[in-house]
């Protein structure tokens, strides 16, 4: 079965938020990933979200972050803004100011720490979707929030027109299928081991951190799939593994690992911003040479 066309693309990269080495946002820098990753095979961008660092930088660089990517990719790929947060009337703020600065759509996480019932996180997700004209996209990640979007509450938020898509780190497969059984939210892996799993069973594709190092790679894995050459495809997803773990699963957070790979491979990243500290030698080493072990295959 090959997917319907899903809103903002298939092979999608929660892209890292590049800063010049005082810690400053970096434009240019961001510019000239964003042309590389959409060059490189990436339908869409995702930007400010756990990955971009978004508890660490203001609400005008968030915007200006969306202006200058759009600028240097144009209609090439999509462009998705994190606006989530754990207030309500902030998280609208931010939608609005991703709609002005040209996105094409707005990530929008549970408000964590509050963790909010069922029923007033619906409101929430419900009142953000109502404040601008752009697709809206839930993030799932109950790991993170505190909260997880039941399957129930996802299927009534189906309802809404301008609730489109999911980034799903909710580890609840069962979960999934039910909702995409239920109603036409498109579903996206957020979590890159789960890439080849959840388009087999009808996801759209994924949004990946890993995508900022390897993002030929990863688009592999849905364009075996979708030439029907499944053993391919599962080959490509495992060889992936040793990288997924040294990125995502070895005690550091992906953002951290995908800057030390992006700064060793000479593309823009520059540091992470406290609280985060930067990878030490050894684990930046370590995270070269599965690098390198993958792009070799």
């Amino acid at each position: 079965m090959t997917p319907t066309a899903p809103p903002f693309g298939r092979a999608l990269c929660a892209m890292i938020t590049p800063f010049d080495e005082a810690g400053a946002l970096d434009l240019d820098g961001a510019q000239v990933l964003a042309d590389h990753l959409v060059t490189q095979g990436c339908d869409g961008l995702v930007l400010s979200g756990t990955t971009g660092e978004s508890p660490t930088t203001t609400d005008a660089e968030k915007s200006a972050l969306v202006t200058a990517v759009r600028e240097a990719v144009g209609a090439r790929a999509s462009v998705v803004a994190g606006v989530g947060t754990f207030d309500t009337r902030h998280t609208v703020e931010l939608t609005l100011a991703a709609e002005k600065a040209g996105a094409d759509g707005v990530l929008v996480v549970s408000p964590y720490y509050s963790r909010p019932p069922q029923d007033a996180l619906g409101a929430h997700f419900r009142e953000i979707a109502d404040a601008s004209g752009l697709p809206v996209m839930l993030y799932d990640i109950p790991g993170r929030t505190g909260t997880r979007i039941e399957p129930e509450t996802m299927i009534r938020l189906a309802e809404h027109p301008r609730i489109v898509a999911v980034k799903d780190c909710s580890y609840d497969l069962l979960g999934t299928q039910k909702v995409l059984n239920r109603t036409e939210l498109a579903y996206y892996a957020g979590c890159d081991e789960h890439i080849l799993a959840l388009y087999a069973v009808g996801g759209a594709g994924y949004v990946s951190t890993v995508a900022n190092v390897v993002p030929v790679q990863l688009r592999a894995i849905l364009e075996t799939f979708e030439a029907g050459d499944t053993p391919v495809s599962a080959r490509l997803q495992q060889r992936a593994t040793p990288l997924i773990e040294a990125m995502m699963s070895a005690g550091l957070p992906g953002t951290v690992t995908a800057k030390a790979l992006l700064n060793a491979l000479g593309l823009p990243a520059g540091p992470v911003r406290a609280p985060l500290r930067p990878a030490d030698r050894e684990t930046a080493d370590g995270l070269l040479a599965e690098y390198e072990r993958l792009v070799a295959l």
